[in-house]
């Protein structure tokens, strides 16, 4: 029951991914969540260290695409200082917006990996659409109001993934950590 919420890796940040990592995984596509993973929910604006890992990742043309259950007007605000493409209104922990992103970049799962914060949504979605998954501390510490129940939820869940050690106790710094 609880191997759905199991991620393929466990990093710090998104931002310690680099390019040929992702590359000689067969990775062509980055997935990610936007509250929390890519940006701090209350700072919209993101960070320096956002701005540089986004142009590494494009100089690399490996396209960083938020997928997010966010409503479209949320999203599209969020990331238009990056101009990083997007899919609102995801439904995860179900599969829709990255079946929506297979398509749009025509590519098969072993091409995609998602990046989040969260084993209740980001990380079952993956596992829900069997593509790969990194989970990603999140970035700061206190989340809306309407995630803080997942929050909840998911300490029983990380608790028992450690039980059966299909979760590490630390975080790394690669994939190979």
């Amino acid at each position: 029951m609880f191997n759905k919420f199991k991620p393929t890796w466990m990093i710090e940040s998104i931002y310690d991914l680099q390019p040929a990592e992702l590359k000689a995984r067969g990775i062509k596509v980055v997935l990610t969540d936007l509250d929390n993973t890519l940006i701090a929910w209350n700072n919209p604006l993101g960070t320096p260290q956002l701005r540089e890992w986004l142009e590494i990742m494009k100089k690399a043309e490996l396209p960083v695409v938020v997928v997010s259950n966010n409503n479209h007007q949320r999203v599209k605000k969020a990331v238009a200082p990056f101009g990083l493409p997007f899919i609102s209104r995801a439904l995860k922990p179900l599969g829709r917006g990255i079946k929506l992103a297979k398509k749009q970049f025509d590519v098969q799962d072993s091409e995609l990996v998602l990046v989040g914060d969260q084993l209740l949504t980001d990380i079952a979605a993956a596992n829900h659409t069997n593509i790969r998954s990194i989970l990603v501390k999140p970035i700061v510490q206190t989340d809306a109001w309407n995630t803080r129940i997942n929050r909840g939820i998911e300490k029983i869940v990380k608790k028992q993934l450690l039980k059966q050690g299909d979760l590490k106790e630390s975080w790394g710094h690669t994939l190979n950590d």
